[in-house]
């Protein structure tokens, strides 16, 4: 049976971002479909280490989805 297609230009600036978000979270559901090289795993410890000394700083996923939002109305 085949799928039907997705016609995103049809959806609204919400239901686009919305699919995005479903889209980016079921990516990352298996972290071992996407193994790190060594140059990759250095870096992240070292992100890792500066976020546990610094602390978290930026937005949170949530804040920009809703400043993204709020630019698209």
């Amino acid at each position: 049976m085949a799928k039907a297609a997705l016609d995103i230009a049809r959806l609204s600036r919400d239901e686009q971002l919305d699919l995005l978000d479903e889209l980016w979270s079921s990516l990352g559901r298996d972290p071992g479909e996407f193994p790190l090289s060594d140059a990759q795993r250095v870096e992240l410890d070292r992100r890792l280490d500066e976020l546990e000394a610094e602390g978290p700083i930026g937005l949170t996923w949530d804040e920009v989805v809703a400043q993204a939002r709020a630019r698209s109305r």
